[in-house]
């Protein structure tokens, strides 16, 4: 059993090695988001399925914690990560919602929020005096036309939204945007499961009160309720968040942020499996975009060695 537990943990140890690993499971498990909020809309109201999403997501990790990761949390770290988990998770995410409820089509709201390369980049230079090159504006450019041509149909979509309801999907842009540059501004010691734990309770705790305050807290007697629950809980939260903050650490702001650009291909791909939608030329010609600008934008190799080396090194030092 000792032997094995260390060939797992060897193992584990060196996919963290790779950015490649990273990157793909961070695109993956975000783009499932999109498939349980689907999933979960067409049996509760969204703000019903948000709260049990993190309620379930809570519990199992809050379990996890105390079992495995228990440690003592200072008060700073606490008010720190509470405060990254109500902007990166429950600000983006009720924005978005919200949005999509007044009336937003998904196309054009997915549209706004994959923005954020674009303004990450711009803002990461003043404020971590990262430089993003020209090759990498060039690269987000068409990052940003390929996702035009994935959700160019969905564009197309009559809206009679009003104007606030386009503004919450930028502020939802903005809130992720800022999450990120603050938490990559300041050098943290915090390990993942203390960080997904602290954000995902202050997340349900949010949900739970306003699915309360406005009569949408009690869940559909459904096991589609219940399956979509989880399905955002396991892969949307732990998976999609837990493989943010990696990615973070190991890479450059801009780089991790351009990943983005993927989700939407990869959520089409996803409709395509699980519903049977439909993916047309321009959808197909948007995806190669997409992976063509995610590949020329890069990220300096010897920045990236070093921050994946103290991601190694703070794993190492919660297994021991």
């Amino acid at each position: 059993m000792i032997m094995l537990s260390r060939a797992a943990q060897a193992i584990w140890l060196k996919l963290l090695k790779s950015p490649l690993w990273l990157a793909a499971g961070f695109v993956i498990m975000w783009s499932s988001g999109f498939i349980g909020a689907r999933l979960g809309t067409d049996e509760a109201g969204s703000m019903t399925i948000l709260m049990w999403r993190f309620i379930i997501a809570a519990v199992v990790l809050g379990a996890w914690w105390g079992w495995r990761h228990r440690t003592r949390l200072t008060l700073r770290t606490v008010i720190t990560q509470g405060l990254l988990g109500l902007f990166a998770q429950g600000a983006y995410l009720y924005c978005v919602f919200l949005s999509i409820e007044m009336g937003v089509s998904a196309g054009t709201s997915n549209l706004i929020t994959i923005l954020q390369p674009i303004a990450a980049a711009a803002l990461v230079g003043p404020v971590l005096k990262e430089p993003t090159s020209l090759k990498q504006w060039g690269g987000l450019a068409l990052g940003l036309l390929g996702v035009l041509l994935v959700v160019f149909e969905d564009l197309g979509v009559r809206s009679e939204a009003p104007l606030w309801a386009y503004v919450l999907s930028f502020l939802a842009m903005i809130s992720l945007v800022g999450a990120t540059l603050y938490e990559k501004a300041r050098p943290s010691t915090v390990r993942l499961a203390d960080t997904l734990f602290i954000q995902t309770v202050i997340s349900a705790v949010l949900f739970s009160w306003m699915g309360a305050a406005s009569g949408q807290a009690s869940p559909p007697v459904s096991a589609d309720f219940w399956l979509a629950a989880a399905w955002l809980a396991g892969f949307s939260t732990v998976g999609g968040y837990g493989f943010y903050w990696l990615n973070l650490k190991a890479g450059s702001v801009t780089r991790v942020s351009s990943l983005l650009y993927l989700t939407p291909p990869v959520t089409m791909l996803w409709s395509f499996l699980m519903f049977g939608d439909k993916i047309g030329i321009l959808t197909v010609a948007g995806m190669l975009i997409c992976v063509w600008s995610v590949t020329a934008i890069g990220s300096p190799r010897k920045r990236q060695n070093r921050h994946i080396t103290h991601v190694n090194e703070m794993e190492s030092e919660r297994h021991e």
